[in-house]
């Protein structure tokens, strides 16, 4: 079994047997100085592209929760239908529970939409006059 032997390890053996004037160190370059041969350069890998967030896409996911608390809102209301009594200052009536719960909500959501432009405009405002 023969084993390769580095090209340092030849020279060191090779100085060994000839004096050093018949074999000067220019010679026969050191392990250092040897070019290593060409390899293939490694590819990087490529990054997946990233889709850009649009208007569409947006709407799309708002339509798509839209569509789903439309859907637990219909499964709320078949589920509670059993009248309830309601007195409101000298007013009284009587309805379905999820119905008095749906109007409810939906008058908060309209208070909470009315005080939100009134701060956005008041903001505004406040915005142009400082640009003028």
């Amino acid at each position: 079994m023969t084993v390769r032997r580095a090209r340092s390890e030849q020279n060191s053996q090779l100085r060994g047997r000839v004096p050093d004037t018949a074999v000067p160190d220019t010679a026969v370059p050191a392990a250092a100085e040897v070019e290593a041969p060409p390899t293939a350069p490694t590819p990087e890998p490529t990054p997946t592209p990233q889709v850009p967030h649009t208007r569409a896409g947006a709407a799309w996911v708002a339509l798509a929760g839209a569509t789903l608390l439309a859907v637990l809102l219909i499964i709320f209301l078949v589920q509670n239908t059993r009248s309830t009594e309601i007195s409101f200052l000298w007013m009284t009536t009587s309805t379905p529970l999820a119905v008095a719960l749906l109007i409810g909500a939906v008058g908060s959501v309209l208070l909470t939409l009315i005080l939100g432009t009134a701060r956005i405009a008041q903001l505004r405002r406040l915005v142009r006059k400082q640009r003028d």
